[in-house]
């Protein structure tokens, strides 16, 4: 069986997250001629130039018309005027939204069509190890689906949940989560340079440590749990330090901070949906 040919995508924004997905598509052989970006600040234009050889547009218009996949990677709080101007050039796509925040409800609105699917992504899939959580309105077809699933699969794995609300929990594990993951290396980057380690060997253990132990956690059957206890020896110096942590409190002030993230996930649908 022949392969279905490439869907002709237009890209509403150039900024990070849209280069990371074009970056891989064309990595993947995913032809220029099918891949149109709007983006109304030059310098990012001349970037996407230099970077895929992309002549990008500074606004939506008719050369939108045989696109098939819009990807929407622009700051929310623009999202509504960028649909205004768009949607009579691309009204009768499959919609793709990496806006943080903006529900489909919204988006479906703005556009004039149910064909929405919402896109949670992180920063990681900048150098392809991104996670991404998916949700597609209930008029999305299979088909469009898998469009979904081989465009993000350019920036790492994804998964679909099937109520939107839970794109607010993804948010605030992956979606924020490389921010709290740098959050632990800045500190035990200062706690090692405190000890007497140099800012470089101490950068080097950090991340190291990071990168070996969640290749280990993703590699591994065995829970997190039991990995932990692994490597922790009654009275020994992984003990110490762990003792330390639960008596601060400091894994109740972590899902309290989840918490609160998953809150202001829901708190920015509210505003930037009205």
């Amino acid at each position: 069986m022949t392969q279905a040919p490439p869907p002709h995508l237009a890209f509403i924004g150039g900024g990070n997250m849209a280069s990371a997905i074009l970056g891989g598509l064309i990595r993947q052989g995913h032809p220029l001629a099918k891949l149109t970006v709007v983006e109304p600040h030059a310098e990012t234009r001349e970037r996407l130039l230099s970077q895929f050889g992309l002549t990008a547009l500074n606004q939506p218009g008719p050369d939108l018309a045989s696109t098939e996949v819009v990807v929407w990677a622009i700051k929310p709080q623009v999202f509504e005027q960028a649909a205004s101007q768009a949607k009579a050039h691309c009204g009768h796509a499959l919609h793709l939204s990496v806006a943080a925040g903006i529900r489909s409800d919204s988006i479906a609105r703005w556009l004039g069509t149910e064909r929405v699917v919402r896109a949670m992504p992180n920063t990681p899939a900048l150098v392809g190890l991104g996670q991404t959580g998916l949700f597609a309105r209930a008029t999305v077809q299979a088909q469009e689906r898998q469009w979904v699933e081989r465009i993000m699969a350019t920036t790492g794995q994804s998964l679909w949940v099937e109520q939107e609300s839970l794109l607010d929990a993804v948010t605030a594990i992956s979606g924020s989560g490389p921010a709290y993951v740098f959050f632990f290396i800045e500190a035990m980057v200062e706690a090692a340079v405190g000890m007497g380690l140099s800012s470089e060997q101490a950068r080097q253990l950090a991340i190291g440590t990071f990168v070996g132990a969640s290749e280990l956690a993703r590699s591994s059957d065995e829970s997190p749990a039991t990995l932990r206890e692994r490597v922790t020896s009654k009275g020994g110096t992984t003990y110490a330090a762990l003792q330390h942590m639960q008596a601060a409190g400091v894994a109740d002030a972590f899902r309290a901070a989840m918490q609160a993230a998953c809150q202001r996930a829901r708190e920015l649908g509210d505003e930037f949906g009205k």
